[in-house]
């Protein structure tokens, strides 16, 4: 019977794969959560118990498994606290926070009992992991069930996960319970933590949290008893009189469970249409203490504004980039800046309406691609933050633009020029823990990545790029693609050939330089002659402005790509021929004289990471002129 039951798994998983439509045989891992947790608010600790159900979809046997155990890492002398007073540019949020805290505000996960199937196992802690030997191997196709008793306490907030951060909020739970490590195609991801990315296990939790009954409390999932809770999560209710709470959360296909409460928490509603119900967890009398010292009545109102363009924005990402598939989402103040979780998001709240809309869309964003792509962002976290990035300054630009920004993601060119003038580039395939600085990482994952994005919607034509970034959630939603699961989606899109251009600006630092060396006019016809002074090839748009104001674009392909890009604009288009890589220079001939061009320029789009465009332009009235003079 057990080698039908893995029989049918492994035909359920091919039947599976072939509507992915990726050539490639796909598996994930399973896991169902039952948490019940009891809080004891004064002494920021609490006592759990987990009953963890772990299905095997993979083809391997494993023998044993690993826990992250996160709060661990606030203790001095921890590899976070080490790694950020050693590091060459800390985050400022840290530094040596971690080494001064006492020992009522470090954090730590023990774990008093573990069993897998009814019978104790053998297990270690090191760190923020702990791994377990199992008494008995999980065969491909089968699952497990390990019951956990665990005691925490929660850290003074330093860096996401915390009490009372800057702003007052009481707690910040993200990364709060042992949570189980992925294993994926690539094995296990035990990664220590020392504050960077995360990567969780597809699955459902149930979590029952008791904390005095003064709390307000929002997260990730869907509340199973509003009535007996009230606090704007239902109208008519029937609170107990009691000190404590049990407040009961479900949620399914998900990869983690956040959650956040505070005595002083206002909670709102908003409806988005035919989208989820958004919900809105602050203190309506914070203090500010940030530099510009804004008065409450100010605050207040910004997050009392913040829902109409939350939900506006909702819409927007909806219809460009793919549906939410959920029916809640929480915004919730606390945190250190803003972090993405599941269904949620944990955000620091004294800011202006600008910033404070910002930051909700950004981290509302997230959900897209690290909530339901969701990526080894610690893998691959430009993955995550650089489509982000890219699509929530979109939508910035959607919401108090008008979408009519020139050049909408100019800052983030500008931080990638930056910082390879500086000398600190590093590759964006570097895992997330292992940038030799914060400035390296942050560039790299947030700011290239989302000039990854806008540079391929050059290479394959704004349309066909949009199409595919639907087909890619649409296709990937509910797993762990990976950078080439993205690259196959878009080349089946655009019927081209992408690799190179992954392996270039995702696997290297080599860099995009072209310019124009000469203007030659020979009769009825000019010759611009454009060189590749870099390594990295790329097609070439070259718009020619003539004197009478009308204009004319010539088109490059790159021989690797093996297909064109089709028309992006209502100037004329005149395609040339495939542009080898291996050849430094190319002369392109125009069927006009000199003396009737005005200029020359290579992408005038600005959408080429060019690290030299004083060499893109050519205006022949400059040219003459010189010639006149010499």
């Amino acid at each position: 019977m057990k080698l039908k039951a893995i029989t049918l798994c492994t035909i359920f998983c091919l039947i599976s794969i072939a509507g992915y439509g990726q050539g490639k045989y796909y598996w994930q891992q399973e896991v169902d959560y039952e948490m019940d947790i009891n809080i004891d608010a004064e002494n920021h600790q609490f006592t759990g118990t987990q009953e963890l159900k772990y299905t095997n979809n993979s083809p391997d046997t494993l023998r044993r498994v690993f826990y992250h155990l996160y709060f661990n890492a606030f203790q001095p002398n921890s590899m976070m606290d080490v790694r950020s007073r050693t590091i060459a540019d800390p985050d400022s949020r840290v530094r040596d926070r971690i080494k001064h805290l006492p020992k009522d505000e470090i954090g730590y996960h023990h774990i008093n009992s573990l069993k897998q199937d009814g019978e104790a196992v053998d297990y270690s802690v090191d760190g923020t992991i702990l791994e377990v030997t199992l008494n008995e191997p999980i065969l491909p196709g089968e699952s497990t069930t390990f019951n956990m008793k665990f005691e925490s306490q929660v850290p003074r907030q330093i860096r996401r996960s915390g009490w009372m951060n800057k702003e007052g909020v009481e707690f910040s739970m993200s990364q709060w319970y042992p949570k189980i490590s992925e294993y994926d195609d690539n094995g296990w991801h035990p990664n220590p933590y020392v504050g960077r990315e995360f990567y969780g296990v597809w699955g459902s939790f149930d979590v029952e949290v008791t904390i005095d009954s003064s709390y307000v409390m929002g997260g990730t999932g869907y509340l199973q008893n509003p009535e007996e809770i009230g606090h704007g999560y239902a109208e008519n209710y029937d609170r107990p009189d009691s000190k404590k709470l049990t407040w009961h959360w479900k949620a399914d296909n998900v990869h983690d469970f956040m959650w956040g409460a505070d005595p002083d928490f206002t909670h709102t509603t908003a409806q988005v249409p035919n989208g989820p119900t958004l919900h809105f967890l602050y203190q309506k009398d914070t203090v500010a203490v940030n530099a510009e010292e804004r008065s409450q009545e100010q605050l207040r109102k910004n997050w009392e504004k913040l829902p109409e363009y939350t939900v506006k924005a909702f819409q927007y990402m909806s219809k460009n980039y793919g549906k939410y598939p959920y029916d809640k989402f929480t915004v919730i103040q606390g945190g250190d800046g803003g972090m993405e979780y599941p269904m949620a998001t944990l955000v620091t709240g004294n800011r202006s309406l600008g910033s404070l809309v910002g930051v909700t869309v950004h981290e509302f964003i997230h959900n897209w691609y690290y909530g339901v792509l969701a990526t080894n962002e610690s893998r691959f976290p430009w993955m995550d933050e650089g489509f982000t990035t890219y699509t929530s300054t979109l939508t910035m630009d959607h919401l108090f633009n008008d979408g009519q920004s020139e050049r909408p993601f100019k800052r983030s060119y500008q931080s990638y020029f930056n910082i390879i003038e500086d000398g600190k580039q590093e590759a964006m395939d570097t895992h997330a823990d292992h940038f030799h600085t914060n400035r390296g990482y942050g560039t790299a994952s947030y700011s290239t990545g989302a000039v990854f994005l806008n540079q391929l919607r050059y290479i394959i034509g704004g349309d066909t790029f949009e199409k595919g970034m639907k087909e890619y959630f649409h296709t990937w939603k509910y797993k762990h693609p990976d950078g080439r699961d993205f690259l196959r989606v878009m080349e089946q899109e655009s019927n081209m050939v992408l690799d190179w251009y992954y392996e270039y600006f995702i696997e290297t630092t080599k860099h995009i330089d072209y310019g124009i060396t000469s203007v030659l006019g020979n009769g009825q016809s000019t010759y611009v002659t454009l060189e590749r002074h870099d390594l990295m090839p790329m097609p070439i748009d070259l718009m020619v402005t003539y004197k009478d104001g009308s204009q004319e674009m010539y088109y490059m392909p790159l021989r690797i790509m093996r297909n064109t890009k089709p028309k992006e604009t209502d100037v004329p288009r005149t395609i040339k021929a495939d542009w080898p890589w291996v050849n430094p220079t190319y002369t392109v001939e125009i069927d006009a004289p000199a003396s009737e061009i005005k200029r020359v320029e290579i992408d005038p789009s600005m959408r080429m990471a060019d690290i030299n465009r004083d060499n893109n332009v050519f205006k022949m009235e400059d040219y003459m002129q010189q010639f006149s003079s010499e």
